[in-house]
């Protein structure tokens, strides 16, 4: 199969490798020529042009704010192919679409629950959607062969197909990612009001809190904004509850029955592959930064025979250590601190 991928950032450069590999022909395109070149360099595809007949899938993953353009031309440059976007929104791309009249029977939107803080092509890799949750967003016009091609590209990258209406898809994404970005956005700005005496007191927790805080701040503008109507309830349910939590802050029930609702919270989230939630125990070990510690506490802890749930890890801020909290399943925590001592690593209480 043909196919191009219009956007070569983290995502296009990423679905274009995994196309690439699984053998099929890709044609990378993007406003900034030198970030198709390194796609193509890292193996996604190629930066000729193609025939625009023999172009069977069209992949757009450009800027949100131009999205709608971007498919638009497509759909009149491949007149064979199928589109889809792969952007955060999906019901105002649709919405503009159907505005300008353009046939949408070989256009679906999609979305790949993937990605990171970083951006570019640099940190593309074939693997990116592997085990991840791919959103197809189809409308009354996109017809059956558009929705098997694109589902087809999701599967070739690994990932797991879900069926959403493009409205119903920017209220999940606002709840679940673009919320909790906004968030961690606010949370980091905080932190340029504190002195530098105080922020040397930051632990683990306020990393993990701000980490998404790193994103580049012109992609999420035009995220933000082109899913502003999904938004706007959820910031103001947050805007009460933070009325509220005021409020009651000198009252200890009070708190605490906020702060229960917040660790019931994190129990609705699914479990690992998808499973309900598990509750682990936490065997936190003190390894030192040097080279090989963590590949060596890694190979005992599968010597072992545990295996790990999840992990967290904490730098020492005045000894080069650092505290590796691994998560297991409870029956296997005491299997796993009596080898780590044996082993002669030292646990942290």
């Amino acid at each position: 199969m043909d196919a191009c991928v219009v956007g070569t950032g983290l995502v296009g450069a990423s679905i274009a490798i995994a196309l690439t590999t699984a053998g099929h022909q890709v044609y990378l395109r993007d406003q900034v020529p030198a970030h198709a070149q390194v796609a193509a360099s890292l193996g996604g595809g190629s930066t000729a042009q193609p025939d625009p007949d023999r172009v069977q899938l069209c992949v757009v993953a450009g800027p949100p704010a131009a999205i709608a353009a971007v498919v638009a031309e497509a759909l009149s440059r491949y007149p064979q192919a199928v589109v889809t976007d792969v952007g955060s929104v999906k019901g105002s791309v649709l919405r503009q679409l159907q505005q300008s009249g353009t046939d949408l029977h070989r256009y679906l939107g999609s979305h790949p629950m993937a990605g990171s803080q970083h951006a570019g092509p640099l940190t593309a890799r074939g693997d990116l959607f592997q085990d991840r949750t791919w959103v197809l967003c189809p409308h009354p016009q996109t017809s059956p062969d558009a929705v098997a091609q694109v589902e087809r590209l999701a599967l070739t990258c690994g990932a797991r197909c879900v069926t959403l209406d493009p409205d119903a898809h920017d209220v999940a994404v606002a709840q679940v990612s673009h919320l909790p970005q906004l968030m961690s956005t606010l949370t980091a700005a905080r932190l340029l009001h504190v002195p530098a005496q105080h922020l040397r007191l930051a632990g683990q927790g306020i990393r993990d809190v701000t980490r998404i805080a790193g994103s580049d701040p012109d992609l999420w503008r035009q995220i933000v904004t082109a899913n502003a109507a999904a938004l706007r309830p959820e910031l103001a349910a947050v805007h009460q509850q933070l009325g509220e939590l005021l409020r009651v802050l000198d009252d200890p029930d009070q708190v605490r029955r906020v702060l229960a609702q917040g660790r019931e919270g994190t129990r609705a989230l699914p479990g690992k592959h998808g499973q309900a939630p598990a509750a682990y125990a936490q065997v936190v070990v003190e390894i030192p930064d040097t080279p090989g510690a963590l590949a060596r506490l890694f190979s005992q802890i599968g010597a072992a025979g545990v295996n790990v749930e999840d992990l967290t890890i904490e730098h020492d801020e005045a000894r080069e250590v650092g505290f590796l909290a691994v998560s297991v399943a409870p029956h296997q925590a005491a299997q796993l601190e009596q080898a780590m001592r044996e082993a002669g690593w030292v646990l942290r209480p």
